[in-house]
């Protein structure tokens, strides 16, 4: 229905689920560490449902005839994002005619060197498979000042606070949101520092972002994709959007 009301733009996106916590509340006996087979098994048979009518049976999923309505306005089906992170999921993306776009989470720029090495491994092991887009996701806030600087410092350790708690499993989740664990116990802490932060996420003035988006264009980056949703603000993540449309963009146009 997205791709018809957009007039063919629908990009699809897939990854394989981070948390156990999700797949407890699935059938009985999913294991995240398995994750990578759910979702291999799955994105074929969304390429079936695209196509027409399809039964599954198979190693995880079973259900009887069905399809997608109504067909996308792309044909075969709209481009395909796969979440890449690991040797296994780069060769799948690349057999499967998919574009990749990993997440370095708090990691230095060498976890993106990591990943395009990945990426180039897969290439060479199917030379005969498309080359697909490598785009590369990060946690984004521009400002212009110490204030903005600490404001998107702070929303951060606290939006990472709450994902170690999902990691961890817990089961500290109430109405939707998961509590968040202090800082100090956290295990390597080091990467959760202000400064670590600032480094290792696209944070910082205009010229500062462009700077770094350069390493990951000379790296071999096609497509950069501003994570947004980490709980700034409205008026921070406005600002924000708008030096990276009106400064960042343009310079790399």
């Amino acid at each position: 229905m997205t791709d018809l009301i957009s007039g063919g733009r629908l990009e699809f996106g897939i990854g394989s689920g981070a948390y156990q916590r999700k797949f407890d509340r699935m059938p009985a006996g999913l294991k995240q560490s398995d994750a990578y087979k759910y979702m291999q098994e799955m994105l074929p048979v969304v390429k079936a449902l695209w196509a027409g009518d399809y039964e599954l049976n198979g190693e995880f999923w079973t259900f009887p005839t069905l399809t997608s309505v109504t067909k996308s306005v792309q044909k075969p089906h709209p481009p395909i994002w796969v979440v890449a992170r690991s040797p296994i999921t780069f060769d799948y993306a690349i057999k499967n005619n998919c574009h990749v776009m990993p997440w370095p989470l708090t990691r230095p720029f060498a976890e993106a060197e990591l990943y395009k090495s990945q990426l180039d491994e897969a290439i060479a092991a199917h030379p005969d498979a498309h080359r697909p887009t490598f785009a590369l996701m990060r946690h984004t806030a521009l400002y212009e000042d110490a204030a903005g600087r600490e404001a998107a410092i702070k929303t951060i350790q606290r939006v990472l606070g709450q994902f170690e708690n999902l990691f961890r499993n817990p089961g500290d989740v109430n109405n939707g949101f998961p509590k968040q664990m202090p800082l100090e116990e956290l295990t390597d802490r080091e990467q959760y520092k202000a400064e670590m932060q600032e480094e290792n996420r696209m944070f910082g003035s205009p010229e500062d972002v462009i700077a770094k988006l350069r390493h990951y264009e000379a790296l071999g980056v096609d497509e950069f994709i501003y994570y947004a949703s980490m709980g700034l603000g409205h008026k921070e993540l406005k600002r924000s959007q708008e030096l990276f449309c009106n400064e960042v963009m343009p310079a790399l146009a």
